[in-house]
């Protein structure tokens, strides 16, 4: 059986993990970490009592190294996960803000357990096949959000292309699509209504266009993060039967996500709030994950 890390480690690890929930997440009163057989359990705890599992860290024989794994509320396990890095083991911050952003940014909403989206840019980003359209679909079903507050790339695609496959994926046509949506998204913000941006937005490039946008309106811009794993990644989009996005365009995708939409990259590019959207890699239904979010 693997070895817990020494006493000294055990609380090097204790005091890095909250130093960090304070600075991130100061509504949580501490996170508990307990150690068995070569890995440390971090969980929340709470004001009221309530301790909230969050991940497993393995214990590498380095101090600064730990393996992740993310915390699985729907069968009450764990499950090994990449970091935003790319990688499967890193910081103990790192792994804490992956579990973080998705369990506890909800519970700073003053007690509605709601992650509260104001009125503004909404901005989706993930790689194809990662839940972004059947998360839409979701809150239009709830009447969270009205299906004019949805401008979607592909359905803008969909409704002006008549021409060839061919012609239909240059760079003409490209550029046209994203500019009817940019006239779509202006006339949205210009009235004081919400827009969700239904693209994959996982480049700098693409998310600066966006939030060039929202600007111009003093609109707060809140970016909603999906899953980047390739494996979940493929099995969905094999399900999925299109015909106009390969698995290499998926992995390629996923690839651009890992290396340039971190939460702390959106955020420097001037995002009001990031927050991840569980999914199938948590056993998360779009109507849970649909759930959690209060438009408001």
């Amino acid at each position: 059986m693997p070895k817990n890390p020494p006493e000294s480690m055990q609380h090097h690890l204790r005091q890095r993990l909250n130093r960090h929930a304070r600075e991130r997440w100061p509504h949580v009163a501490a996170i508990a970490v307990r150690f068995r057989a070569g890995f440390a359990y971090a969980a929340a705890e709470l004001p009221g009592g309530q301790i909230l599992p969050l991940c497993r860290l393995r214990f590498t024989g380095v101090l600064h190294t730990w393996g992740f794994a993310l915390y699985l509320a729907s069968n009450d396990s764990y499950r090994d996960n990449f970091l935003p890095s790319g990688l499967t083991a890193g910081s103990p911050e790192e792994a804490l803000d992956c579990a973080g952003d998705l369990y506890l940014n909800a519970l700073a909403s003053g007690g509605s357990g709601l992650i509260q989206v104001p009125t503004g840019l909404i901005v989706l980003v993930g790689p194809p096949a990662s839940g972004k359209t059947s998360f839409v679909r979701a809150l239009i079903a709830r009447r969270q959000i009205d299906e004019e507050s949805v401008v979607s790339s592909d359905a803008i695609r969909a409704e002006l292309l008549s021409t060839s496959p061919p012609e239909a994926d240059s760079d003409v046509a490209d550029a046209w699509i994203f500019e009817e949506r940019d006239r779509r998204i202006v006339a949205r913000l210009a009235t004081g209504h919400s827009a969700v941006a239904e693209s994959t937005n996982v480049t700098p490039q693409a998310r600066a266009r966006l939030i060039s946008i929202a600007r111009r309106f003093n609109a707060p811009v809140t970016m909603l993060r999906f899953n980047s794993d390739v494996t979940d990644l493929l099995q969905q989009h094999a399900g999925r039967g299109r015909t106009d996005i390969t698995a290499a365009d998926v992995r390629a995708y996923a690839s651009i996500m890992i290396r340039h939409a971190t939460a702390d990259q959106l955020r420097s590019e001037g995002a009001t709030a990031v927050y991840d959207v569980p999914g199938r890699c948590q056993g998360t239904t779009p109507a849970e994950a649909a759930a959690r979010f209060s438009f408001v």
